[in-house]
């Protein structure tokens, strides 16, 4: 009798479990966007504009940076004082410009694709995300740099890697003492990259990390953060003039 009402226990628990684990799940989303502004001031953010510099061969790089709600995006450099777009979206077409002729070329209809499924994403994958159809789970806590944190799971839509469908999975380290994510993880077509997000700074009422790595480590140094800047649009769509020698 005793063996039978133990095993009832066990059942009974691990039942609770996952119940527990996603409600824990919500609960770090939910303290983030709270700890950070609020989650009604994330969802009337409409576009921003960053400053920054990242350093590449000893180099310091200037760099600016738009986001828009609509998914469009803009990522310019000046380069020994040229002016280079690194990456640009306007909703349909992603572009870049060549370093070889300076001229604009149009990115794989695959990377616009896939561009394409980040337009939900602004200002983050969490806001919403079951409505967006993404998936959560709690990998447990883990130190990160001698940070204790949080780690999840986010699943995505999947992504197209040379013509071949792949699962968009990240894993988050979020600190366990401020709920806020400090490090990234992502593997694709065999590679994992992670990256890194410190320094997090007040920019009218959300707040923003000031110091990461992109791409896998680049550092990436933010100087200042505008939010619902004024927009050409035009930075976003492929030029008109390079379009026509098409």
């Amino acid at each position: 009798m005793k063996n039978i009402k133990n095993l009832f226990v066990a059942a009974m628990m691990l039942a609770i479990v996952p119940a527990a684990t996603a409600q824990n799940v919500d609960e770090i989303i939910g303290t983030y966007f709270e700890n950070t502004g609020g989650m009604d001031a994330w969802k009337s953010l409409e576009s921003l504009k960053m400053s920054a510099s990242i350093s590449q061969g000893g180099m310091e790089i200037p760099i600016e940076m738009y986001q828009t709600k609509e998914g469009k995006m803009s990522i310019t450099a000046n380069f020994q004082g040229m002016n280079m777009t690194f990456m640009a979206y306007d909703g349909e077409t992603a572009w870049n410009t060549n370093q070889m002729t300076m001229a604009p070329e149009k990115l794989t209809q695959e990377q616009a694709d896939n561009m394409k499924l980040q337009a939900n994403d602004f200002p983050s994958p969490f806001m919403d995300y079951k409505s967006k159809g993404y998936t959560v789970e709690y990998v447990g806590e883990e130190t990160m740099e001698g940070t204790p944190t949080h780690k999840i799971k986010l699943v995505q839509e999947p992504i197209m890697v040379n013509g071949k469908q792949e699962e968009s999975i990240t894993y988050y380290y979020f600190e366990a003492e401020n709920f806020v994510p400090i490090a990234t993880e992502v593997s694709m077509a065999g590679q994992t990259m992670k990256d890194t997000m410190s320094d997090y700074e007040e920019v009218d009422g959300l707040y923003f990390p000031f110091a990461m790595t992109m791409m896998g480590g680049m550092p990436l140094k933010i100087k200042s953060i505008e939010i619902n800047p004024e927009i050409d649009a035009k930075m976003f769509s492929f030029p008109a003039e390079a379009a026509a020698k098409e």
